[in-house]
């Protein structure tokens, strides 16, 4: 699918800006629990910095976080930063090729990358805004679609060189958007391996989708619009069913591979 990541970057970084204002400083954030209104803001507005700084640098993460600035005091402070940042974002990116090199945290090390994720960065935030403000605005399909690819793929799917992915291939589901007709073909398994850097050992439930769907049957099959399927999968609450048949003990497992959400 083609989807034109920086027109939707800047618009939901400036819905996000707009339902913000709504939502007072202290108020609790239903979808993020320990963060405030301004935790949110600070957090959308220092993340925008960071790979706006990683790009026009061309520094790496450690790097571009050794030169990240203090948090502001106050509202108005943290919405002229935000301001600031994502307006740097949206310059700095749509200035250098989808192909450029840059450090990112995954294999696909180029700004095509960043702007990927930063236009979904911004629409699953701005989600949790009006969630605070209790109220909410259209999604645009294409881009959901879009963001249950990237949660699939990569933000639930993606294994590091020191881990493994074992397949159960029994245990299969198939994901289906039923308003832009993209649909997922996703097997269960095991993730193991230990973490080079803290030593940490992991033997733990986790999902693979595979390049295209294969068609043929599945052991089970979940079904929502494009929005609700992206919400689900980041543990934000659908407006609509999602829908589920199939194998309970294969749903299960796909839901205990899910379960930690994203971070």
């Amino acid at each position: 699918m083609t989807v034109d990541y920086l027109a939707h970057l800047a618009q939901e970084s400036a819905r996000f800006a707009e339902v913000i204002r709504a939502v007072r400083p202290a108020a609790r954030v239903p979808s993020c629990p320990d963060w405030s209104g301004d935790d949110l803001l600070w957090h959308l507005g220092q993340v925008q910095w960071f790979w706006g700084t990683v790009v026009r640098e061309q520094v790496t993460g450690p790097q571009a976080a050794q030169l990240k600035p203090d948090r502001p005091a106050g509202r108005a402070s943290l919405q002229a930063f935000y301001q600031r940042a994502s307006s740097d974002l949206g310059e700095i990116l749509a200035a250098a090729p989808a192909d450029a090199a840059a450090w990112t945290w995954s294999d696909d090390q180029t700004v095509g990358f960043i702007r990927r994720r930063q236009a979904h960065e911004a629409l699953i935030h701005r989600i949790d805004a009006e969630l605070a403000a209790d109220r909410s605005g259209p999604m645009d399909p294409r881009l959901c679609a879009d963001g249950v690819d990237e949660a699939l793929r990569i933000m639930y799917g993606g294994v590091p060189e020191w881990g493994r992915f074992t397949p159960d291939r029994a245990k299969t589901v198939r994901l289906r958007a039923t308003d832009t007709g993209e649909s997922w073909f996703v097997t269960v398994g095991r993730f193991t391996g230990t973490d080079p850097d803290d030593q940490t050992c992991y033997e733990e439930p986790d999902i693979h989708a595979a390049d295209s769907d294969p068609g043929g049957a599945a052991a089970a099959a979940v079904a929502g619009t494009a929005a609700d399927l992206d919400c689900w999968l980041w543990h934000r609450p659908p407006l609509g069913p999602i829908e589920r048949s199939g194998d309970e003990g294969v749903l299960s497992d796909f839901d205990s591979a899910i379960a930690p959400g994203i971070s």
